[in-house]
């Protein structure tokens, strides 16, 4: 499924308060036209991508100041809606809003009116009639951001939707590896875990692609696609080309990069993919033996939240190549930046000037 406004831009920077000029993205090349939404990562071009990640950096730097305040988004109004239960992108996407002086709405599920049967329709009508900026939308079936973006007018940002997409988890990842390693071509990134129905793994694979890294995965053949096999190397026409499927952990870690474990969810083990918990940390968990295979200053990843003993043990988890805190730390700063991109002032979304704002649609 495409939609033709998944996209972001600089809007109106010049009203941008305190935010510094690198969160602006000076001498990149911006979109030809502002994106309305951040649906997915697969029609982002390598430009827009390091755009974002560029003003994620002046983003980096308000976080870290004694007063973590600015007014780039003074009198917004943006809703945080999470059909699932969630800590670190609800969290960091709250607390982006409110550093940029946003005033931020959680809804759930649970406190809503869906929970009295409330179609998912309705309830986006009843938050668009409020005059909402920004829609922040965690949901369990893939596709729902789509849907929810052709009905209203402010803008929607996928916090991650089924089994699709999670595009700002991959942002953050990105933006955490380059300020490791700097430019990402040719650099070897190593994902082990359930690719079947990550769409951490999903988004990363397109991430990483784009910026010219190799991508091998490793996982058992019960967690991937019916039609991939392990040991190939993906075709154009998967959309995944050039994606390698290594025969074992082994094979994907040795010489990397960077290495990213993806939680195990069980809740989804009652389909049967696996033996036991026990047998996968033992085949494909991430420990310090399979960690020494990969390059000595290799960053250690994972989208959290990590069962630890099970996909990454304790100690590496925690020891001197994980980033993982990081990774939450930085997921502040790109959330500030997605949400200045879709929300900078003078892109109104209010239903009163819709007419000033039809270019935004198009």
């Amino acid at each position: 499924m495409t939609n033709p406004t998944t996209t972001l831009g600089n809007g109106a920077a010049a009203e941008a308060g305190d935010v510094p000029a690198n969160a602006m993205a000076d001498g990149v090349e911006t979109s030809a036209t502002p994106r309305h939404h951040l649906l997915d990562l697969d029609d982002l071009s390598s430009a827009e991508i390091t755009e974002l990640l560029d003003s994620a950096e002046g983003m980096l730097e308000i976080t870290g100041r004694d007063v973590r305040k600015t007014p780039a988004l003074r009198g917004k109004t943006i809703i945080t809606m999470f059909f699932e239960n969630s800590t670190r992108t609800r969290v960091s996407f709250e607390q982006a809003g409110k550093i940029m002086g946003a005033d931020v709405i959680n809804v759930t599920a649970s406190a809503s009116s869906v929970s009295k049967g409330e179609s998912l329709l309705n309830t986006v009508k009843t938050l668009q009639a409020m005059q909402i900026d920004a829609l922040v939308v965690r949901h369990p079936h893939s596709g729902a951001p789509y849907f929810i973006s052709n009905h209203t007018d402010a803008a929607v940002v996928n916090a991650g939707d089924g089994t699709h997409a999670h595009p700002t988890q991959s942002l953050l990842d990105l933006f955490t590896v380059r300020n490791h390693v700097g430019d990402m071509s040719g650099k070897k990134i190593a994902i082990v875990g359930d690719v079947l129905y990550s769409r951490v793994a999903r988004s990363n694979i397109i991430a990483f692609q784009k910026m010219g890294a190799e991508v091998t995965v490793s996982c058992p053949n019960t967690l991937i696609p019916d039609e991939w096999q392990l040991g190939s190397t993906l075709g154009d026409e998967t959309g995944f080309g050039g994606l390698r499927l290594a025969n074992n952990v082994d094979e994907a870690v040795d010489s990397a990069d960077v290495v990213m474990a993806l939680r195990i969810q069980q809740e989804r083990q009652d389909a049967g993919h696996l033996p036991s918990l026990r047998e996968y940390s033992d085949r494909w968990g991430i420990n310090s033996a399979r960690m020494a295979l990969a390059n000595d200053d290799a960053l250690l990843m994972h989208p959290g939240p990590m069962n630890e003993g099970v996909e990454i043990a304790s100690d590496v988890a925690h020891g001197a190549q994980s980033v993982v805190e990081e990774q939450v730390r930085n997921g502040v700063a790109v959330r500030m930046a997605v949400l200045y991109a879709l929300c900078a002032p003078g892109k109104s979304t209010r239903i009163a000037n819709s007419d000033s704002n039809a270019g935004d649609e198009a």
